[in-house]
């Protein structure tokens, strides 16, 4: 089953024909080294919604920093340098959440509403004066990337920059080799995040904007990360950058990958957005079935910190436990129909795609929801009618289930 590790196996989105079987059979998947993907020792897919949860939730038996959180194992004598919060246990991962959190809280985000709406009005403006173009470059792009960059305080001339760079942060996920030297990049690949030289150009332009804001503070995050505090002490310049690195990968990439795939559902399911068009009720369920349908992180790692036993699995210390959402999304035993795509799905059991709860549940999912939500409604609001008008090319990736290009048509 290597072949669940293969990016190939996502270029047409989830390969369901290969998580169903695993998720059917009792226990765990032992999925054996596939070396050509990244993956030297194996490891345990957990497929199905209970068992992922459990992983989720117990950072003691399951560890983001013991390795990596990734398939492909991280050398200990660069792990440290390396690590973003993510990559991180509590109480350390805690103590930084902390710094951010409250940024990101429902209450929070609810004062960006009228921005984010501005902003998606004016590019689907954009796209209806051309009557379509490329869903992903002219609205699944710029949305997410323009609201966390406007939080971080990124001048708006940079945004390009950061869509670019995080692009490339994916590609070190592809299996494809990429130019070292990218970005003035002279850091061996292995001691940076995805093993890709746009972490060099993040690193950079964040060490860089930190000197900025120090000596001429916003009100903004990158301002407020600056002077932060952890036990009396201020963030390290390596661990300002990396905090910047993962607002700028978690708070874009995923959105965007969402309202890619928010397309591909208007244009097959278009009935079923014309029925929450009236009273706009069912924006949220909207937006929660849309996210859990595109799944669009398929999977993190955990490692096992002690001997345990996981849907009657033994699992040895040190073992690789990979929590695949693309599959725990459409677990038969938690959703009705899994894969019918329904704007009426209650919200109760909830899906992953956000995580399975814990101390790394997605700290951004508030601004994803409230983002997903506001352009459903503008398009549902204005009657527009979205088709396919080309091939659609997904991003090679094994990690990410995004796309790279949509040409669309528009119409009302």
């Amino acid at each position: 089953m290597s072949a669940i590790c293969d990016p190939a196996s996502y270029d047409r989105g989830i390969p369901h024909h290969l998580f169903a079987p695993l998720r059917a059979a009792p226990g765990l998947a032992w999925i054996d080294p596939s070396p050509e993907h990244g993956d030297h020792t194996g490891f345990w897919a957990v497929t199905r919604m209970a068992d992922l949860v459990t992983v989720s939730r117990d950072t003691g038996t399951y560890s983001s920093a013991l390795k990596h959180i990734q398939l492909y194992d991280v050398d200990e004598d660069v792990r440290d340098v390396r690590a973003s919060m993510i990559d991180l246990d509590p109480p350390v991962h805690t103590q930084l959440r902390r710094l951010v959190s409250s940024v990101f809280t429902p209450r929070h985000v609810a004062r960006y509403e009228h921005a984010v709406a501005e902003r998606i009005r004016g590019l689907l403006d954009a796209v209806e004066a051309d009557g379509g173009g490329d869903w992903v470059t002219m609205v699944a792009k710029p949305i997410p990337i323009g609201v966390i960059c406007d939080i971080l305080g990124v001048p708006a001339a940079d945004h390009g920059l950061m869509v670019e760079m995080s692009d490339h942060l994916v590609a070190g996920t592809s299996g494809e080799p990429l130019d070292p030297t990218a970005y003035g990049n002279t850091t061996p690949l292995r001691e940076l995040p995805f093993n890709s030289p746009a972490a060099f150009g993040i690193f950079d332009y964040a060490r860089r904007a930190r000197q900025r804001v120090l000596d001429e503070p916003g009100d903004d995050l990158l301002s407020a990360l600056a002077v932060a505090e952890v036990d009396g002490r201020r963030l390290t310049e390596v661990e300002y950058a990396r905090f910047f690195q993962l607002m700028i990968f978690a708070g874009n990439e995923t959105t965007r990958s969402a309202m890619a795939h928010l397309a591909l559902h208007l244009a097959e399911h278009r009935h079923a957005f014309d029925a929450i068009a009236p009273d706009r009720a069912g924006l949220e369920l909207a937006a929660e079935e849309t996210v859990r349908y595109s799944s669009p992180i398929l999977y993190f790692r955990r490692t096992a910190t002690t001997d345990t036993v996981l849907a009657d699995t033994r699992v040895a210390a040190g073992d690789k436990v990979v929590m695949y959402y693309c599959s725990a999304n459409f677990d038969e035993t938690v959703f009705d129909e899994p894969m019918r795509f329904d704007l009426t799905r209650p919200r109760a059991p909830a899906n992953c795609a956000y995580g399975g709860g814990g101390a790394h549940y997605c700290l951004g999912a508030p601004l994803a929801r409230l983002e997903l939500a506001a352009l459903i409604d503008e398009v549902v609001g204005r009657g527009l009618q979205v088709e396919v008008a080309g091939p659609v090319e997904y991003v090679r990736s094994n990690f990410v289930n995004g796309i790279e290009h949509l040409p669309v048509r528009v119409h009302r």
